[in-house]
């Protein structure tokens, strides 16, 4: 992405998309795409994070999650050299929080809205484009993650009126939010939202009800922590011993089980499995083509989902 004067909204190239197509912003994209986080893991080895966002191309995959807070800044800067403008990938962003090495948690909030729009002009200038097809504004509502105090205690209405700001200006194309709760979605409507990031898997859904409403709204659902994670509260969907099960039936690994439930689950559903390894990289595509029969659905939708405190600071 060498140049500053080009646009990621592009028409679609019609190439095989992992897990088929679904609506973003307006276009469609792979329902299976790439959360570019991990990415930072490769800081000492730019060669071969450059190889892996070239591999999720030669995939198939045309929609990349990403944000300027990622590795200080190494992630959009590596996404500006290894995607190019022929390869139509649609690239989102997000802002609302920043950089914070030395505190107890890599990140620290950047709520108020002059922190918003120098977030998506600090987006803009690391990734080299004119406009970021879909920027998402990450709260502090709801899910991991710090809780907002101080100054940082932000009404969403006056972000909202500030990312709306920025899509009238054509530096976004679309507004998303991250980590909300349902009446803080419902307030948002009128203002146009394309996405909505929440953490939600097999074991952690406590959000049903807002991604029912978000796929009455043709809002796309497009969930971090699919898998679980390190957080109390967000337990490891492979570890679950009905997705062993269902894993070793088909052959598959347990974490291809979690993603192909996922994805069965509602049709509104994409997913950015994370990596910084290609042979995961490699799975997680596969998974898009892992078929679960009903009687394995049924024992999945059956696990009970787990309830724990998953807020930090």
């Amino acid at each position: 992405m060498a140049s500053s004067t080009r646009s990621l909204q592009h028409t679609a190239s019609g190439a095989r998309r992992p897990g088929g197509p679904w609506q973003l912003a307006g276009r469609p994209v792979s329902r299976v795409g790439f959360g570019a986080m991990q990415l930072e893991r490769l800081a000492g080895d730019r060669k071969a994070a450059v190889a892996l966002l070239r591999r999720t191309v030669e995939l198939g995959i045309d929609h990349i999650d990403t944000a300027q807070f990622y590795g200080h800044g190494f992630v959009n800067d590596v996404i500006r050299e290894a995607i190019r403008a022929e390869d139509d990938v649609m690239v989102v962003s997000k802002v609302g929080a920043a950089p914070d090495p030395d505190g107890p948690l890599p990140l620290r909030l950047a709520q108020r809205p002059e922190q918003l729009r120098a977030g998506v002009e600090d987006n803009l200038a690391a990734l080299g484009l004119e406009q970021i097809p879909l920027v998402n504004l990450r709260r502090a509502d709801n899910g991991p993650g710090l809780r907002a105090e101080g100054d940082q205690v932000v009404d969403l209405d006056d972000q909202l009126a500030v990312m709306t700001a920025l899509r009238d200006e054509g530096k976004i194309g679309a507004i998303g939010l991250s980590s909300v709760t349902l009446d803080g979605l419902r307030r948002a409507l009128p203002a146009g939202i394309a996405c909505v990031q929440n953490a939600y898997s097999l074991l952690t859904r406590d959000d049903e009800d807002m991604l029912r409403l978000c796929l009455a709204e043709g809002i796309a659902w497009v969930p971090y922590f699919p898998l679980g994670s390190a957080f109390d509260g967000l337990p490891k969907v492979s570890d679950e011993p009905a997705v062993i099960a269902a894993a070793r039936d088909l052959e598959v690994t347990p974490a291809q089980v979690g993603l192909a439930w996922l994805l069965g689950h509602a049709p509104n559903l994409l997913l950015i499995p994370g990596t910084a390894d290609p042979d995961h990289l490699e799975a997680n595509v596969d998974a898009g083509a892992v078929t679960l029969d009903e009687a394995t659905v049924a024992a999945l939708d059956a696990v009970p989902p787990r309830r724990g405190d998953i807020t930090l600071g």
